[in-house]
């Protein structure tokens, strides 16, 4: 199994060391020549989310990303990754326009208002949760599931082959959320064989 992990801002060298913990490896994906490669599931980072969609366009990552995802390749998007796959973004723009989720930037407030806390995640029992600059998703419609929540604001949902965390499991020790996304990787790679 091979993670592709999108290395244009953000924490994606501790989400490599979170894959490398699960004996899983990831390949940092920074330009269009490294899509040319063979991914099972891709993972976007957190970072500036309208920094990360302009990369995405000037470097032509957005269609070979799109291509797989049509493919059924799944995708976990953290914090800013969230944003990316949001049909709808409240102060921001849309990119990949993936799941059916509305999100908002910067619901917490500016770096000040960052903080960690421990809650439910669904499958899981509970886990740490580290926030940072975060989004939150303000509903979900269609096909897309709450799988955890704080404060009564939904922080992680799935739809499909698609995962995303408002906040950061990269920044902790525990494994379970990267755990969880390994085993819809292992479960799209079953179905489709």
């Amino acid at each position: 199994m091979k993670i592709g992990v999108f290395a244009l801002q953000g924490a994606f060298a501790e989400h490599s060391a979170m894959l490398h913990r699960l004996g899983v490896e990831s390949r940092e994906i920074r330009q269009r020549a490294d899509m040319n490669d063979s991914f099972d599931g891709f993972i976007l980072p957190g970072g500036e989310s309208t920094v990360m969609r302009k990369l995405l366009l000037e470097l032509g990552l957005q269609q070979p990303l799109s291509e797989q995802l049509d493919h059924g390749v799944p995708i976990f998007g953290t914090c800013a990754g969230l944003l990316l796959l949001a049909k709808q973004v409240e102060n921001g723009p849309t990119c990949l326009s993936r799941m059916d989720i509305a999100a908002k930037r910067n619901a917490y407030g500016r770096q000040l208002g960052s903080f960690t806390t421990v809650a439910p995640f669904a499958g899981i029992d509970s886990i740490p949760m580290t926030f940072i600059r975060a989004p939150y998703i303000s509903r979900t419609f269609g096909a897309a599931q709450p799988l955890a929540e704080v404060n009564g604001k939904i922080v992680a949902a799935q739809q499909g082959n698609m995962l995303v965390t408002a906040f950061h499991p990269e920044l902790t020790a525990d494994t379970r959320v990267h755990a969880y996304f390994l085993d819809m990787v292992r479960r799209a790679a079953q179905k489709a064989s």
